[in-house]
């Protein structure tokens, strides 16, 4: 776990009684990841490479929640964990080292985590993952009494979760074809709905094809995406016709930061992003969705969000895994201290990141800062 500083809490002026005790709910598969990095290059078949970092950490949908719980939200997690001990381990990083809600998730007997290999080289990343579907938590077909990595055949059941609790915002991944009815209930319940997509894998790149963006307050695709989705050749040009259909379209443009529309006043706001070395960027997608929803709770101008989202992603790729990089209070405190105090900024640039002011501590402890270890096996 990320070593927090204490007492940041970005929607602390916001709070009132009668506000669910959630801030975000999300839900999705719980992978356990294996991180190599300092790798030269490539594996090349037939032989064998040697990493000079490994790290172990819950991934997937664990990714997204860890980075909206160390920037101070209270996050629910609803997710289907093995019984095995990676499963085990996942759950205890999460409920144990980062404060998340599991209340809503829970364990299949007989079904073994998911696992995703990753390997980080020149600036990249290789994946391989295994797993197979988890049953539903209720129908048929439990889990119960299967083998360990026996494929499980559930019946059909009605979508998980069925009830999500009352929270400020939820996290959706849109799948072309097909909704889930959870985020229609989570946003009837008043939550605003943040969503991502993959890759359109029909090729039909069409956004009535994506139900559930009719209930979304945000919609965060990557340029590639954006235009495509949009049938335009300039990611700010989608983001425009995007937030004809939303209210708030956030395109991703990799290293040249980010462009955002407010299609309620028709405001724009673009902030470039922050140049760093790269060691892993595994999960700074996830990182700069958790920013930005952090932002946009604590009710930040549209700029500002970008800005603290960009930056949060930047801090990620500098450590790598997924969970394992996302950034605290601490870090970003630290990177703030440091980025002040180094010759030939410019003022601008450092005018941009000004709003830290307001939310950070006087006095931070040392850049960089020292990461838990991050493997399986250790006791505290």
């Amino acid at each position: 776990m990320s070593t927090d500083t204490p007492g940041i809490d970005p929607l602390r002026a916001l709070r009132a009684p009668r506000d669910p005790a959630c801030d975000v709910f999300l839900t999705g598969p719980v992978f356990l990841d294996i991180i190599f990095t300092g790798l030269d290059s490539a594996p090349v078949r037939g032989t064998e490479s040697w990493a000079r970092g490994m790290g172990s950490s819950p991934g997937g949908v664990a990714n997204m929640a860890t980075a909206l719980a160390r920037l101070g939200l209270h996050t629910s997690l609803a997710a289907a964990f093995g019984d095995d001990h990676y499963g085990e381990y996942c759950w205890d990083a999460l409920e144990q080292g980062e404060g998340i809600d599991l209340s809503m998730s829970h364990t299949v007997p007989g079904w073994h985590s998911p696992v995703t290999v990753s390997m980080a080289y020149e600036g990249e990343r290789t994946m391989i993952s295994h797993g197979h579907e988890a049953p539903p938590p209720t129908g048929t077909s439990s889990g119960a009494g299967v083998p360990a990595g026996t494929p499980v055949q559930a019946a059909p059941a009605p979508a998980f979760p069925h009830c999500p609790p009352r929270a400020r915002a939820a996290i959706a991944s849109l799948t072309p074809g097909r909704g889930e009815p959870w985020v229609a209930t989570a946003a009837r319940n008043g939550a605003l709905i943040f969503a991502d997509v993959g890759w359109d894998e029909t090729g039909r790149w069409d956004l009535d094809a994506l139900p559930d963006l009719a209930h979304c307050e945000a919609f965060l695709p990557n340029a590639e995406e954006a235009m495509r989705y949009t049938r335009t050749d300039c990611p700010r040009a989608a983001a425009h016709a995007l937030a004809e259909r939303v209210p708030l379209a956030v395109v991703t443009l990799g290293a040249e930061g980010a462009y955002a529309v407010d299609g309620r006043t028709g405001a724009a706001a673009a902030v470039p992003a922050i140049e760093v070395e790269a060691l892993d960027p595994t999960g700074a997608g996830d990182v700069f969705v958790a920013g930005f929803v952090t932002g946009t709770l604590a009710d930040w101008p549209l700029a500002d969000r970008l800005a603290f989202a960009g930056l949060t992603a930047a801090l990620s790729v500098q450590e790598f895994g997924g969970s394992l990089s996302a950034p605290g209070w601490a870090e970003i405190a630290a990177w703030w201290q440091l980025i002040r105090t180094c010759a030939g900024q410019e003022p601008a640039a450092l005018e941009r990141y000004a709003f830290l002011d307001d939310l950070l501590p006087t006095t931070a402890r040392a850049w960089p800062l020292r990461r838990a270890v991050p493997t399986i096996g250790f006791r505290q």
